[in-house]
């Protein structure tokens, strides 16, 4: 990709909505919001040496990462397919569901590994954090959308 000028690529990527987008410009802007670690395989490298210098087991959390992404993704294509392109709820269904729920689990499991913590101590901080999210023990819309500093 060439270089672009960081001072006016965002602004030459502007429009209006009856204008087209220009994908060579938009292209141009994202190359240049993007680490060189997304880009570059010896800045990537590099990055994974520092991490693992530091003691993060990244090569697990990685794994982890992406597969609880890649396995939630497919238990939502099955409960797509319920909601929108009429799949039958049945017992096989419900099963599907569970065996990817399982796949998630595992890479749940990865991740403990890799953090040195155990489901029971993730459940503990989950429960920790929605207790101080919902202080009378039961979820409240204000509450969901009006979070205090540091709820994550």
């Amino acid at each position: 990709m060439k270089k672009i000028n960081q001072k006016n690529h965002l602004r030459d990527l502007s429009f209006s909505m009856a204008q087209k987008v220009d994908f060579n410009k938009y292209q141009n802007f994202v190359d240049a919001v993007t680490s060189d670690a997304s880009k570059d395989f010896l800045a990537l490298s590099d990055r994974m040496v520092q991490l693992d210098e530091k003691g993060a087991n990244i090569e697990r959390l990685l794994t982890a990462s992406v597969g609880i992404n890649a396995e939630g993704g497919e238990f939502l294509e099955i409960v797509k397919k319920m909601v929108f392109q009429g799949k039958s709820w049945n017992d096989e269904t419900r099963t599907h569901l569970i065996k990817e729920l399982g796949d998630t689990m595992w890479y749940v499991a990865q991740a403990c590994i890799a953090l040195d913590v155990s489901f029971d101590e993730v459940i503990e901080t989950n429960i920790d954090k929605l207790m101080k999210r919902y202080p009378a023990g039961f979820f409240d819309v204000y509450y969901s959308e009006h979070r205090e500093e540091g709820d994550i």
